[in-house]
């Protein structure tokens, strides 16, 4: 079996690749800097872009599985995936396609539904790793974390999770046309999830909650425009029930339940130390 990963240096991508070598599969992983990739050494490394379909001439020639990434963000357009991936795949032979979706459906995902191609969708709620991105250096430097809307809750999954079920959707029959929500086992608000960072590392982390009017200007000072601004006001105010959700989605599909943001801190501790 050869799988190929695009986005495979990725959060998820990532995880989809180590969890394939250890499946013993064949994957080609698909990156704009291979050279920066330090994945598995069984792995095939291929340069490409999926915004630019001419670049992966070869990379799905008698692949079975292609594990795609899609968007829809207009700001940063360049990272989008071009629909005509999907082409390729199917004049390529490939038979299963699982998608980790953007912010929502589009182009790449009509095309995959009209294709002869068995597909699933992979939409997943908030990352674990978000509190890498957003909070390691405010906990690292100063031991606080400074967020407006403290109690607002999030069913954060494990970046691994997703890529166990993109994996079980590639490997397994019984995917096809399936679009998974994928979260994590349970809600936690941001003053908790701070908490468990705080108990994992067995230090004192302070929480301190910004005013609505101190995370405008604090968005504004990061580059963000008005209509940006005005959308994290409205989530963090009147979050959608469905960020805050908890579904059995990973455990049916891999067999057992999604891991707690406590196991996801534990795996990357040294990274808030």
């Amino acid at each position: 079996m050869i799988i190929v990963v695009a986005g495979a240096t990725g959060t998820v991508g990532r995880h989809v690749v180590n969890q394939l070598v250890a499946k013993e599969v064949n994957v080609r992983a698909l990156s704009r800097n291979p050279e920066k990739a330090n994945l598995p050494e069984s792995v095939k490394l291929v340069k490409g872009d999926l915004n630019k379909p001419e670049t992966l001439a070869g990379l799905l020639d008698h692949a079975d599985g292609l594990f795609l990434l899609s968007s829809s963000d207009e700001q940063n357009a360049d990272l989008n995936t071009d629909p005509e991936v999907i082409k390729l795949a199917e004049e390529a032979g490939v038979k299963h396609v699982a998608v980790l979706v953007g912010y929502e459906e589009g182009a790449v995902e009509q095309k995959l539904k009209t294709s002869k191609m068995q597909w699933t969708l992979l939409k997943p709620g908030e990352f674990m790793a978000n509190a890498l991105l957003d909070w390691q250096d405010s906990i690292r430097n100063d031991g606080i974390v400074r967020e407006p809307f403290g109690d607002a809750r999030s069913s954060r999954i494990h970046e691994g999770d997703i890529a166990a079920v993109a994996v079980a959707a590639l490997m397994e029959d019984g995917h096809h046309e399936r679009s998974y929500l994928l979260t994590g086992k349970e809600a936690l608000s941001r003053r908790e999830a701070v908490q468990t960072i705080s108990e994992v590392l067995g230090k004192p982390i302070a929480f301190k909650e910004m005013t609505e009017q101190e995370a405008r200007l604090n968005w504004e000072a990061q580059g963000y425009g008005h209509e940006d601004i005005e959308f994290f006001v409205l989530m963090g105010k009147n979050p959608p029930k469905e960020g805050s959700m908890i579904l059995p989605t990973v455990e049916q599909v891999i067999g057992r339940p999604a891991r707690s943001f406590s196991d996801w801190v534990v795996e990357h501790k040294t990274a808030f130390q």
